[in-house]
């Protein structure tokens, strides 16, 4: 079957064959806890909702059925028996499902943000895989339309978003998929705590300075993790200046 096939199943994307590839969620990995590199990430609050809100506008056939519990906490008993019972290592609560919906219903009754994505020969959760500065890298895009890349997000704060960009390593995630993918791209935001919509679209210094961010995490890679590594991540330690 052809990579980029098996690459649309979430399980082959995240522990099949796209591990033998590097992405965008490896970035922050490589530069700021390379003794982390490759290690199985556990599913939490945040991972689960992303999950939960991309589908619902994506694969809302693939939230039909996912389970949660109508309770206040995760500390009470019924939480703990509910995924014990069911083998789930974490379980989302029902008002934190309702709250994904709301956000949901707001995207899909703005009239500019709904026909930007549901834009008819939008395709939806499009792999793609190629060399960037001499490794092979996937990435998985939420919308490819005729223009752009549209990538949907979530924030705490939209005013903020602008400026905690380049901490979340979005520059070298537009850098990345400029690359695998052939165009821009652009980010549609919603507030969690307002509900107000923005889109952002990333300058040219933007992506400049993701490359240069790619460019520092394979120089980590190579240093630590490639086939014939110079160093040994035991030995790693942070060595800077202070201003």
């Amino acid at each position: 079957m052809d990579v980029l096939e098996l690459l649309r199943d979430d399980n082959e994307y995240y522990s099949g064959v796209g591990k033998k590839y590097l992405s965008n969620s490896d970035i922050g990995t490589l530069l700021e806890n390379p003794k982390e590199f490759g290690k199985p990430r556990e599913d939490n609050k945040a991972f689960a909702e992303g999950r939960y809100f991309h589908q619902s506008i994506l694969e809302p056939e693939k939230v039909k059925n996912v389970p949660f519990v109508d309770v206040s906490t995760r500390t009470t008993k019924e939480y703990k028996e509910f995924c014990l019972i069911n083998n789930l290592p974490f379980c989302l609560l029902k008002k934190e499902i309702d709250e994904v919906k709301g956000l949901v219903k707001i995207i899909n009754s703005n009239i500019v943000f709904y026909e930007e994505i549901y834009k008819k020969g939008n395709q939806f959760e499009v792999p793609a895989v190629g060399e960037i500065q001499g490794m092979m890298w996937k990435g998985k895009a939420d919308i490819v339309t005729n223009d752009c890349v549209i990538d949907l997000k979530t924030t705490s704060d939209v005013q903020k978003f602008k400026w905690n960009a380049k901490k979340y390593n979005y520059d070298s995630q537009c850098y990345i998929y400029q690359i695998l993918f052939g165009k821009p791209l652009v980010f549609y935001v919603i507030d969690k705590v307002t509900g107000i919509l923005a889109v952002f679209k990333p300058t040219q210094e933007f992506v400049d300075g993701g490359a240069q961010k790619v460019a520092r995490a394979i120089d980590m890679y190579q240093r630590y993790f490639s086939e014939n590594p110079s160093d040994d991540i035991d030995n790693y330690f942070i060595d800077e200046f202070l201003y």
